[in-house]
């Protein structure tokens, strides 16, 4: 009996995409792929979700590619400009459940500490959690399995009674290695389907 639902929030919940920014910045697409896949690339992003400030972390960037400068400081610099609009499919499945009054409701996500709080003002419905354990101030992240042990022990979770969603197929794989059920989320619709299969919604 599932009493207890895990979301993660970056492609789930929220929009949040480097391309929106460097679209502004640079003319040539492949030039900024290129940008983001060899220099601000996604494990780059990850050391600071992990704990490390965003000083250090465009500190050695610039350090290493000091011809990108400007456009390694815009990343934090303007990063605001990488959120977009939440996924309202997802929001009002989110809702649902929480007017359900039949679970308790938490985030895991991997996020840096200090941009989160930007994300809690900006998306009202991250309220409606009963709980979110953030990896940036933690200090550790998705896939490993401490990360969601802390959120379970945290809040006195029963892991047979909880659900994780997340999609990233590598931390869904974690999540059930833990031994927490998972849905790997592809779309709203899908999980709209996936909750009404399993008598959730």
């Amino acid at each position: 009996m599932i009493n207890t639902i895990i979301f993660d929030l970056g492609a789930v919940l929220i929009d949040w995409n480097p391309h929106y920014l460097y679209k502004t910045i640079f003319d040539d697409e492949q030039e900024m792929k290129n940008f983001l896949a060899n220099i601000c690339t996604p494990d780059w992003n990850e050391e600071q979700d992990a704990g490390r400030s965003l000083q250090d972390g465009t500190d050695i960037l610039v350090a290493q590619f000091p011809e990108h400068e400007a456009n390694i400081r815009a990343f934090y610099g303007r990063w605001q400009e990488m959120l977009g609009e939440p996924f309202h499919g997802t929001v009002e499945l989110l809702r649902r459940l929480k007017d359900s009054g039949k679970y308790k409701l938490y985030a895991l996500t991997n996020w840096s500490a200090e941009t989160f709080p930007v994300a809690m003002q900006r998306y009202d419905f991250l309220s409606w959690f009963d709980g979110i354990v953030v990896s940036g101030t933690e200090k550790m992240r998705k896939p490993a399995s401490e990360f969601y042990q802390l959120l379970l022990n945290r809040y006195g979770v029963n892991i047979n009674e909880a659900l994780f969603i997340d999609d990233n197929y590598r931390n869904v794989l974690a999540a059930e290695k833990v031994g927490i059920k998972t849905i790997h989320f592809t779309s709203s619709e899908q999980l709209e389907k996936e909750l009404t299969e399993q008598n959730l919604l």
